[in-house]
């Protein structure tokens, strides 16, 4: 698995496409706890299979970070934390992408990443990411992706973002707790080192 070294300086979020969207800026420290209304994340199937190739075979430029910083994503959120459930990682934002209400596999709006030691990252899976005020008034039902529920975090989260859907997707780190979970056990914030 590739990694890349870059420094703290590149955690600087795009202020103002947050204010445009209406979030605030999240601390930049690792993150403990967090409520959400969770849909499914049972075992993979074949179908999911192949959602999870198409992710892959998306992102798979992604695995060197700095592709995704060219590409409009910026380290967000600090590295996210869930206690005893474990983390989400860090999360590179593509704001540009989370202001449409649209949703397309190959195209997700957050990359998750896990901090390695030494100020390196790695590719562990995505997050599609639809705020749910836009997606309400155009559509009639909750989101999905090849059959995959979103899940739906209320306003107000520890992101400090309006309600939005979700739908993880670990395509690059196996997950215990499924495919679709919010949370991975297997991905940790050890590492991450906002001093660097």
């Amino acid at each position: 698995m590739q990694t890349v070294r870059f420094g703290l300086t590149l955690q600087t979020l795009k202020l103002g496409a947050l204010l445009a969207l209406g979030f605030t800026p999240a601390a930049v420290s690792a993150q403990d706890g967090h409520a959400a209304v969770h849909g499914p994340a049972g075992p993979a199937t074949h179908a999911s299979s192949a959602f999870v190739a198409a992710v892959r075979d998306a992102t798979r430029r992604f695995q060197d970070p700095y592709i995704a910083l060219n590409e409009g994503y910026t380290p967000t959120f600090g590295c996210v934390t869930g206690s005893s459930e474990g983390a989400m990682g860090i999360h590179f934002v593509n704001f540009n992408k989370v202001g449409n209400p649209g949703l397309e596999i190959r195209d997700p709006e957050i990359l998750l990443y896990e901090p390695l030691p030494n100020n390196q990252f790695r590719l562990t899976g995505v997050d599609y990411l639809v705020l749910a005020d836009a997606w309400n008034a155009a559509n009639p039902a909750p989101p999905e992706l090849d059959g995959q529920l979103f899940h739906y975090f209320e306003s107000p989260n520890r992101f400090g973002l309006p309600a939005f859907y979700t739908l993880h997707v670990w395509a690059w780190k196996d997950n215990p707790q499924g495919t679709f979970a919010n949370w991975n056990p297997r991905v940790s914030c050890d590492a991450y080192n906002p001093q660097n």
